[in-house]
Order: structure tokens, then sequence, then C-alpha cells
């Protein structure tokens, strides 16, 4: 599953953007969002999600709706990699 959300509970801190490998989180309308497209849950990058680590309100949490395998974010980290 690709954590794909951060919650109304995000302080705004500044800390996830810096640790993302695949530069999947950015401010929108002084919001901070996480594209669902470049997140690979750090797979291919880290053992575990580094913005999760980092996240002093732990408001990074998965998205329900989205079912991604091991494998498919692996390949989705290769393609933003090369």
């Amino acid at each position: 599953m690709a954590l794909t959300i951060i919650t109304d509970d995000c302080t705004s801190c500044d800390a996830c953007p810096s640790v993302c490998p695949n530069e999947a989180i950015s401010v929108v309308d002084s919001k901070y969002i996480i594209d669902p497209a470049k997140c690979t849950e750090c797979v291919g990058a880290h053992d575990e999600p580094q913005c999760v680590t980092v996240c002093p309100p732990d408001c990074i949490i998965p998205d329900p709706n989205c079912k991604e395998t091991p494998e498919q974010l692996m390949e989705k980290y290769h393609k933003l990699h090369g």
C-alpha cells in the first residue's frame, strides 16, 4: 500500500520532503501531499518508509484504497530512477 495520505495532524515541520528518495512529497496550497505516482514506500531505497520514521506527529498513513505489492513498488522505483 502506498503511503499517500498526510493527515490534518500535519504540523508542516518540513521533516519529510528531504528524506523522500523519490521526491514524492511537496507542498500544495500550504499543505503537504504525497504523489502516489512517485511513492514507493521507499522500496528500492530503504528498508522502511523514511517519511514515517521522521514524522513527529505520526500523520503519514497508508491509503486504504491503494493496494500495491512490493513488486509493483519496486517496478515503480526502477521507472523513476532508471
